[in-house]
This record gives structure tokens, C-alpha cells and sequence, in this order.
């Protein structure tokens, strides 16, 4: 009999149970599920057998949680959805003789400028990239690209610390701003400076199973105000006529990474109706894009990575096309948050808002970039279904229309 149990890697917070706890429900399902997680599971208690707190970014403390666990239960597998967490638990699936790509495989994906030379290397149509440690570099590295550019962290996620800038008059700050979240382990700060891809941005979700790629869906893309690059909205259409187009492209930057096994969120953009690279995630998507391809395809990612982590071939059928649509809720401008409450007896009547998450709270500041980021000044999401993507989102916008969100602005101090 096959060993069913599975070893998920997580973090931990309300973050996780908003965004990921579905990953975990659908993990729960057909597997049992032990959990290595920073702090004492909550939520996360349901939908598990057992559990050892451990920093996966302590490697030994890690591999002594994943021992524990490993002499009290028969493991199939290993998995994350966490990005932090990749190369870990590539590490730890190793050290436990278990299916897993390469720890260096999963470091290439997350290395943005290692990425890049890859995609070159293979012939992957993607941006022109330099990397650069000073402000002197990124400098020089700007005249050879010509502006506008783009500058971003080589191994950040989230669309943090991500930024476009128009002129060299913009650099200096814009430099600042990035190099804020852009420090390797050694302190050395590491930037890419990169040529802005003018077009619509996408991302594929593929399946990779023994070197195989499948490409299952397509994701829409609305990004926030420039000079930012933070996703405010995303749809899935199961019946996307640009899923043949793009396919090819994530498959093949799948390949030059080297990667062979797993669940990949592959974004890009259409340039002259072209697609070219941006990056390869080795994992689900955030921002609920994974329920959103269950919601319009019927195919589950989540179920597929874990399937694929135990060694196992995924299930990839397309049971229906629809689609659905989610909006990330945001205030206007940076300050306390004083109202956040979607109108009941509208949400009651329509059948279509599919789920409706807040995970910020009255009183709670938040703070817009370029001071904050995007992400911890959401105050949450809504996600909408129809037919076509087209609909879906109209419902969305409909939806926001019954939505308060409202934030007092914070104070400046006074002059002294």
C-alpha cells in the first residue's frame, strides 16, 4: 500500500490562513498532512496529524523537524507553496530520500539573475538584464538598456521593492527604494536593472511532471498606479484562446531552469503580441490564482503538487470552462483604517461572489508605497465567477460598489 502521508513546509499567521489555507484543505483531502511551520498551528490543526515548530530557515533545526516527523510517520513527499521556503525544502526532500527537484534547480528559480542567464542561454525570449551593486552601476547599467527601466531585488516575490523608472533624474530614489529589500545573506546589496516590457502582463500555471510540461491556464493581470508593478486584480479563463500562444514559452523556460517536477507560476508579457519573460515562480501562484483555476477549470493545482511531490502522475482534465475573477481590496491612501465591511443583504443575492476575505481590521494602519508595500496595505479580496472572464470581472466591479473602505489619513508631524 502506498505510503499517503505528506510533509508541507508552511508559514505561519493570518496571511497564510486567507491565502494558502485552501492549499492546505485541498492537501487535507486526500492526503494526511504533517506540518513544519514556525509557530503552533492554529487553524492549520484540522486539517492535520501532527506538526513540529521549526524556522525552515534554520537548516538544522529543519532537518531535525523533518527526522522527527519522518521516524513517526511513512512519508510520500515533501512540499511548499511558500516562496521563501523552495530551496529548503528541496534540501530537506533530499535529505529524506524523497521526490524533489534540486536544491540548486530551486535556487536558479528564485535567483532572478541566474534565472535570466538561463533563459539567454536557452534562447527564451525574455528582458534584457544587468546586475548592479552600487548606484554607479545601475547607472552605467541604464544608458546600455535605455530608459525606461525596471528595477527589482535578484530573489524577492510579491512585486516587492519593484519599480519603474522613466529618467536618470528618477534613479537615485527609485535605487533606494529597491535596494531596501534587495540584501543578499552576506549584506551586499544586489539589484537588477532591466528593460520595461511594454504590454499586458500574464501568467501561465503549469504542471510539470518527469520533464513534461502542461500548460493548464491563463491569468489576467491588472496592475496598481505606476512606477509600482503590485497586482490589484487577476481572472482565469478556462476557455483563453491565449493559452496556445503563451504554452510553448513557459514550457520552454520551465526546461532552462532545469526544473523537471512540480507546480510553476510563470509570468510575462505580451510585447507587440509577443510573449517575453519575466520570471519563473517554482510554485502556486499567490493571490488565490490556484482557486481561481480550480473555480474556471476544475483542475487542481494543489492537489497536482502534492500528487507530483509523492511521485505520483496528476490528474490535469479540464472538467468545464467558466471563470472567475478576484479583486485585492486596497485603500485610497495610506492612514488608519476606519470602516471595512462589505453590504450584507447584497452579498446575500448574489451567488456569484464566491468568497468575500478581509484580513485587516478596524484600526489597523496601513501604508501605500513607496513608504509601505502593497501587500501588508491590503485589507483583502473578493472573488467573483461567471461564464467568461468578461463577466466575472464585471461582477467584481459590481461587488465593490457595496464595499466600505475607508481610512483616516495619518497626521504629519508638526515642523519644530
Amino acid at each position: 500500500m502506498l505510503a499517503r502521508t505528506i510533509l508541507v513546509v508552511s508559514s505561519s499567521g493570518p496571511e497564510d490562513e486567507s491565502y494558502r489555507g485552501y492549499c492546505l484543505e485541498a492537501v487535507a483531502a486526500c492526503y494526511d498532512v504533517v506540518l513544519i511551520t514556525p509557530a503552533a498551528p492554529t487553524w492549520e490543526q484540522e486539517f492535520i496529524t501532527d506538526f513540529e515548530i521549526a524556522d525552515p530557515d534554520d537548516v538544522q533545526a529543519l532537518a531535525a523537524a523533518g527526522q522527527a516527523l519522518a521516524e513517526r510517520h511513512e512519508l510520500a513527499g515533501v512540499m511548499t507553496w511558500t516562496e521563501w521556503y523552495l530551496v529548503q525544502t528541496a534540501s530537506l526532500a533530499r535529505q529524506l530520500g524523497l521526490p524533489t527537484n534540486s536544491p540548486e534547480v530551486m535556487e536558479a528559480a528564485r535567483n532572478k539573475a541566474t534565472a535570466r542567464t538561463l533563459f539567454a542561454r536557452h534562447g527564451v525570449p525574455s528582458a534584457v538584464s544587468i546586475t548592479a551593486r552600487s548606484l554607479l552601476e545601475a547607472a552605467l547599467a541604464a544608458e546600455t538598456i535605455g530608459y525606461p527601466i525596471v528595477l527589482k531585488p535578484t530573489d524577492r516575490a510579491g512585486s516587492v521593492g519593484v519599480i519603474r523608472v522613466e529618467c536618470a533624474q528618477e534613479l537615485p530614489r527609485a535605487f533606494e527604494f529597491t535596494a531596501a529589500g534587495a540584501h543578499d545573506g552576506d549584506g551586499r546589496v544586489k539589484v537588477l536593472v532591466e528593460e520595461f516590457l511594454d504590454g499586458p502582463e500574464v501568467s501561465v500555471e503549469c504542471v510539470t511532471h518527469r520533464g513534461h510540461t502542461t500548460a493548464v491556464a491563463v491569468t489576467r493581470k491588472t496592475l496598481g498606479d505606476p512606477p509600482f508593478f503590485e497586482e490589484v486584480a487577476h481572472s482565469v479563463d478556462g476557455a483563453d484562446p491565449l493559452l496556445d500562444q503563451v504554452a510553448p514559452v513557459a514550457a520552454a523556460a520551465i526546461k532552462a531552469l532545469g526544473i523537471t517536477d512540480g507546480v510553476q507560476h510563470v509570468e510575462m508579457r505580451l510585447v507587440s503580441g509577443r510573449p517575453r519573460l519575466i520570471e519563473v515562480n517554482a510554485r502556486l501562484g499567490g493571490d488565490m490564482i490556484g482557486h481561481l483555476v480550480h473555480l474556471a477549470t476544475g483542475v487542481d493545482l494543489t492537489r497536482a503538487a502534492a500528487d507530483i511531490a509523492c511521485g505520483q502522475a496528476p490528474g490535469l482534465t479540464v472538467m468545464r470552462p467558466a471563470a472567475a475573477a478576484i479583486r485585492l481590496l486596497y485603500p485610497s491612501i495610506s492612514g488608519t483604517l476606519t470602516h471595512c465591511h462589505l453590504d450584507g443583504a447584497f452579498a446575500a443575492q448574489a451567488p456569484w461572489l464566491e468568497r468575500f476575505s478581509l484580513q485587516r481590521t478596524v484600526g489597523d494602519s496601513v501604508v501605500l508605497p513607496p513608504d509601505g508595500d502593497r501587500f501588508s496595505a491590503r485589507a483583502g479580496f473578493l472573488i467573483t465567477t461567471g461564464p467568461t472572464a468578461q463577466l466575472a470581472q464585471a461582477r467584481a466591479e459590481e461587488a465593490l460598489g457595496h464595499l466600505t473602505l475607508a481610512v483616516e489619513p495619518q497626521l504629519s508631524a508638526p515642523a519644530t
